[in-house]
Parts: C-alpha cells; sequence; structure tokens
C-alpha cells in the first residue's frame, strides 16, 4: 500500500470497469518487462526510498517516486499529443537528519511530447527532469534536481526482485481483484552524490499495478520497510479502520540473507505504537515510534523516526497530507528503513 492512492483525493478516477484490468491470482511474471508499465490496470508506481550516508558520517533519507494515473482507455478522435491517457506524478523528498530537516517537492505531469512516461523500451521511468533508468540488466541510475535538493544515484540490486502476497497477487480485502501486483527490490546497493557531495547507502524500490482502491471503512494504512544489519529485511503493511483498529488484510515479507522471501498474515506479526507526534501544520498526530514484532522469526524491534516531522503537508501543494521517512530499527534485528503513515490527517477518499 502505497501513496498513489491518495492521488484520488485531489484527481478524478476513471470508473474500474471493462476498460482496466484487475490484479488476480496466476499473474505470471516476466522480467525484465513487469519491471515497467502496465497501462492496462489504472494505478501503477515506482517507489524508491532509501538510507544514505555522506563521507562525513552525516545521514540522509530520500524517497523517489513515479506514478501513473490511466484516465482513458479506448479509441479517441482526440489525436493530440496532449490528449490525457494517463496522468503521472511524482515525489521527491529528503531528510536532513544531521540538520533535522526536511523538504519535499511534489509534480504533475501528462504525456505529452515526451514530457513524463515509463517505457520499457527506453527502459526509464521519468517526470520531467526527474527519472529512473535501466540498464540492459537490473542496475538502475536516479536523478533529480528541486528546489534544495540534488540527488544522483547509482543502484546495483544485492538480491533478486521479491514478489510479495500469495498466488501473485498482494490481496488488500476479500475478493476478487481486491488486490495488487507487487514486487520489491529489498535492498539496492547505492553510490552517487546528494548535493554534489558522495553518498552511499541502501535503497528498496516498490512496484505496484491494480485497479481496485481502498474499501468503505478502509481509511488509511502503515507500510514498514526494514533493511537489517544482518542481511536480512522486512516489509509489514496494515490497513486501518475509521476507529483506529487494524484490518484483517494486513501482511508483509521477509527476506533472508540469500534473497528467499517468506509471506506473512496479519496473525503472525504485530504493530504497537509507543509514541506520537502532533503536526504543527495539519493537526494530525501521527505514531513516530512502534513496536514491531514477528514472533515465529524472533524478531522483536523498537521503530523510531529519524526525526519527527517528515509529513508532505497538502497546504505545501496539491495532493493530502500524509506521513513518510526515515527510521531507525533497534532490538533483535538493528538497521534502517522507511515507514509511510496515511489517513492521520483525515480519511483516504478514493471516489
Amino acid at each position: 500500500m502505497r501513496t498513489l492512492l491518495l492521488v484520488a483525493t485531489v484527481l478524478p478516477l476513471a470508473a474500474a470497469g471493462p476498460d482496466w484490468h484487475v490484479a488476480l491470482p496466476g499473474w505470471h511474471y516476466r522480467f525484465p518487462r513487469d519491471h515497467f508499465d502496465h497501462p492496462d490496470f489504472r494505478t501503477e508506481w515506482w517507489y524508491y526510498t532509501g538510507n544514505l550516508m555522506a563521507q562525513n558520517g552525516r545521514r540522509y533519507g530520500f524517497e523517489l517516486v513515479f506514478f501513473r494515473q490511466g484516465q482513458r482507455r479506448g479509441p479517441s478522435d482526440n489525436a493530440s499529443a496532449w490528449r490525457v491517457d494517463d496522468l503521472y506524478l511524482a515525489h521527491l523528498a529528503l531528510t536532513d537528519i544531521g540538520a533535522r530537516t526536511f523538504r519535499y517537492s511534489r509534480r504533475i505531469n501528462r504525456a505529452g511530447p515526451g514530457i513524463a512516461g515509463a517505457s520499457f523500451e527506453d527502459r526509464r521511468i521519468w517526470n520531467g527532469n526527474w527519472e529512473a533508468r535501466w540498464d540492459a540488466g537490473d542496475n538502475q541510475t536516479l536523478t533529480a534536481v528541486a528546489t534544495g535538493i540534488r540527488l544522483a544515484l547509482r543502484l546495483t540490486p544485492v538480491k533478486p526482485p521479491v514478489i510479495h502476497g500469495e498466488n501473485g497477487v498482494s490481496q488488500k480485502a476479500p475478493g476478487e481483484g481486491r488486490a495488487s501486483h507487487y514486487v520489491s527490490f529489498s535492498r539496492l546497493a547505492a553510490e552517487g552524490t546528494l548535493e554534489g557531495g558522495p553518498v552511499s547507502g541502501t535503497v528498496w524500490m516498490d512496484h505496484e499495478w491494480f485497479s481496485h482502491q481502498l474499501e468503505p471503512g478502509q481509511v488509511g494504512w502503515d507500510w514498514f520497510s526494514g533493511q537489517f544489519d544482518n542481511g536480512t529485511e522486512l516489509m509489514l503493511f496494515q490497513l486501518r479502520h475509521a476507529d483506529g483498529t487494524g484490518d484483517p488484510w494486513a501482511s508483509g515479507t521477509f527476506i533472508d540473507p540469500q534473497g528467499q522471501a517468506q509471506h506473512l498474515k496479519r496473525a503472525d506479526f504485530t504493530l504497537q505504537p509507543l509514541e506520537w507526534w502532533t503536526s504543527p501544520k495539519t493537526r494530525a498526530r501521527y505514531p513516530i515510534r512502534w513496536r514491531v514484532s514477528v514472533a515465529q522469526l524472533g524478531i522483536a524491534l523498537e521503530c523510531k523516526s529519524a526525526i519527527p516531522d517528515q509529513e508532505l503537508a497538502a497546504g505545501d501543494s496539491f495532493g493530502p497530507s500524509y506521513w513518510e521517512g526515515a527510521v531507525t530499527y533497534e532490538g533483535t534485528h538493528p538497521g534502517r528503513g522507511y515507514l509511510e503513515m496515511t489517513g492521520y490527517a483525515g480519511p483516504v477518499r478514493l471516489d
């Protein structure tokens, strides 16, 4: 569950129907083709989050996200390059942990004459001068420039891609098609520059495509990624109801040092908020410290935000407010990762 669903709060969505495919069990994944666009599905994103270190020991977190939102399909009398078949959105954020600052930028474009898009033939996903470019293998290059943020990274997979869920789908609610196809590179080694200075670290990359949105009783979600010092990784997400309780359709994945993935169901893990932070901009109250437990794997952790204020607030740009930022894990599996929390500034409305 990631933030493209939030786009629906500010942009009209084409109705799901015969023009849009839904995520069904039995999808036959084909790589590298499936690392790129799936235009038959309404919603798709490519999501990079990472923790970087400068040579002087200063730590940073970043996210660079590309979204595709399908608007229409089928024949049209409009032959213009500016016709809106898809909208392309992107988010860029930087957490300077030493300076305790958080900066972000968002943009939206139509494809137009090459302004934004996703292309298997070109091996790239882009929005203006923000780009993820792939070589003939799975190595990737990220570049992005915005006010106060200049990022250029080379990413090398340490492990093969992981398919989340069961039978090729990550289920989000009961019923056929209420799911996504969800693939991650759980550990990418990163080297490059940030603000012109050399940095290195690790990056997590998510790619999801689907057409189903949230159920009426689901108001938001919490998503955790962890890259641990022992060479393992963990992804967990839970959907929340209006009263704050977790939805049964929550799940996760544990990846061992060799890259083998183990699916986790809702009963396999617990997530408990321990500390809260109130946004001065939106007055939303976010849990910024959590207890995370996966008993069957001997995982007992505290997840703590690198700095409290990593909120992308709606008042600063288009889109709703949500929190996403760098975190540290302490306990049985120390490491770093990212946390995303939505629905705390108000329910996520999708239609």
